[in-house]
């Protein structure tokens, strides 16, 4: 009885705690004063007054009440506490060597433009046609926990989900890349990461790599840049940087640009206000995004494309095909697609924004895609490191799942949905397995592109005398590279200021003023602490040590 008696007290607990606000005004009170993130949970509540349903394992055994403490009892004959315990050591999976934190949101792309005459893809034909897509917006080097406020790429990943499969378009709020050969690629990110002695990023690293590999200066000028922090992911474009190919339903071909410009406005931060907003909020961005779609005030892109004929490529005196450059004004044609919106939030972030599966080589007829050898990198690399996070079938993951699928693949580990029942496993077969369709708009020759190793200035000084259009936006630029080199090696201060004074002189000379004036500064005062006596806490004496008689500290243990 005096179980039951307990039981009973603590289920009027639960009862009295679920009731805290208990009419309509403190509701009304209570959204005025607070942001939909912090209310979801109240939400919940008011769509569900009572318990959802009985609490169950998770392979579905009803939990006794008694079975939610350990205490006083045999925990390891407690069925819900191991299952919670083995289940907690596995609920994670590895985290993304790049764009770990990341947020997501539902939505969908409408077309608004005719864009039949280049590209026979079903989800850029027909206007007013609606795709279901899934975007996740995410900043480069942080980790899970990191803040959103980092000077560094963000970025911008659509996923449609169109008739004719999944596409994915891969997107930075920048429209070039740090590099253009593969190979440099694993340097470049563990060059960015964290020093693996005392595990902090060490700017001597990053410079090193920049001044030895001066491709990449460009995007490290778009990060040093206003453009380096948005102020957030709904007031940033987004650029796909690889040239695409694409075909017509006559077989003509096409070299595009994908880009996604916002309608909120393009806005920056200044690093200083980043500053404050981090020590306040890391989760900025994320913040944000959830909000405005719960307020449904829906953040929009346009989606267009800058064209050029095949006849183009052949004729311009630049390589179109080059990440690290910007089509020269005049030699292309700007074409709207549609327009994407997001307007639904995830039920569970985990579920969507760490299990969703961006390839880009997920591409669909009359877009066959990009033929530089990064990109041809990018197709296998994302797909063994899919397969390492998420196992072979990713793709059976709900958010990752196409519209239709029909495949030969196999069992692996779970999701496996139906496995395709009890259809061939093999191909070619005479028992009605799927067969591959015949496209006959597919182009017959393929492009071959020939890539430079060469070192160009002249898309860093094109951004810092065109793009940057004002005095102070060029000083803004020196002024965000400088903190950053305060503590790196001379040797490293004095390649990258040569470098920078290549770009342009002036560049050159303010990081070099700005710097000499940072480094005659004293060192930062150690921060005012708030310091406790241990006494304000325990008022115990300690026990009077006596001698021991017996101490072995100095016995010689050679002579043992």
């Amino acid at each position: 009885m005096e179980g039951a008696g307990a039981c009973s007290c603590l289920l009027f607990l639960i009862i009295q705690a679920l009731g805290v606000f208990t009419s309509d005004i403190d509701y009304i009170e209570y959204l005025n004063r607070t942001d939909p993130t912090k209310i979801q949970l109240y939400q919940f509540r008011r769509e569900h007054p009572n318990p959802i349903g009985i609490l169950t394992t998770s392979s579905g055994k009803i939990v006794e009440i008694r079975e939610t403490k350990t205490l006083n009892s045999e925990p390891f004959e407690n069925t819900y506490f191991v299952d919670l315990l083995t289940h907690l050591h596995a609920e994670r999976v590895p985290e993304r060597i790049v764009y770990a934190k990341a947020a997501g949101a539902f939505g969908y792309f409408e077309v608004t433009n005719d864009v039949s005459k280049y590209t026979k893809a079903e989800v850029f034909n027909g206007v007013g046609k609606k795709t279901p897509v899934m975007v996740r917006v995410s900043t480069m080097l942080q980790n899970r926990g990191g803040t959103d406020l980092a000077r560094e790429s963000k970025g911008f990943s659509v996923k449609f989900y169109t008739k004719e499969g999944n596409l994915d378009l891969l997107c930075l709020n920048m429209p070039v890349f740090f590099l253009n050969d593969p190979i440099d690629f694993p340097h470049l990110l563990h060059a960015f990461k964290r020093n693996p002695r005392p595990h902090l990023y060490d700017f001597n690293m990053v410079y090193d790599f920049i001044t030895k590999k001066p491709f990449s200066l460009y995007g490290y000028l778009w990060t040093m840049s206003d453009f380096g922090i948005p102020n957030g992911y709904r007031r940033m474009d987004a650029f796909a940087v690889h040239t695409f190919e694409i075909n017509n339903k006559f077989g003509d071909r096409y070299f595009v640009k994908f880009n996604f410009r916002t309608e909120q406005g393009i806005e920056n931060l200044p690093s200083d206000v980043a500053e404050k907003i981090t020590v306040r909020d890391p989760d900025y961005y994320k913040r944000d995004l959830y909000n405005v779609i719960e307020k449904k005030q829906f953040p929009s892109w346009i989606l267009e494309m800058d064209v050029m004929s095949l006849e183009d490529v052949k004729n311009i005196d630049y390589n179109p095909f080059d990440v690290g450059r910007i089509w020269k004004n005049g030699t292309y044609c700007t074409v709207p697609i549609g327009r994407l919106v997001l307007n639904r939030n995830p039920d569970n972030a985990y579920r969507v924004a760490e299990r969703v599966a961006y390839n880009p080589a997920n591409l669909v007829p009359g877009i066959p895609g990009p033929q530089d050898v990064l990109f041809k990198a990018r197709r296998q690399s994302y797909r063994e490191a899919l397969i390492y996070r998420l196992g072979v079938n990713y793709n059976k993951i709900m958010v990752n799942a196409p519209l239709y699928s029909k495949v030969y693949n196999r069992d692996g580990v779970s999701p496996l949905r139906d496995n395709m029942k009890d259809a061939p496993v093999y191909y070619p077969n005479s028992f009605s397995g799927p067969v591959p369709y015949v496209d006959p708009a597919q182009p017959k020759e393929k492009l071959l592109i020939y890539e430079s190793n060469a070192v160009d200035l002249e898309q860093p000084a094109l951004f810092y005398n065109k793009i940057l259009r004002t005095d102070e936006e060029r000083t803004r630029l020196a002024k965000n590279i400088v903190p950053t080199l305060v503590g790196v090696y001379p040797e490293l201060q004095k390649r990258l200021i040569n470098l920078l004074t290549l770009i342009d002189h002036r560049l050159g000379n303010d990081v070099e003023v700005f710097l000499a004036k940072e480094l005659k500064k004293p060192p930062p005062k150690p921060p005012k602490v708030l310091s406790y006596s241990r006494n304000l806490w325990s008022q115990q004496d300690f026990c009077p040590m006596k001698p021991d008689n017996n101490n072995n500290e100095d016995k010689d243990i050679d002579k043992e």
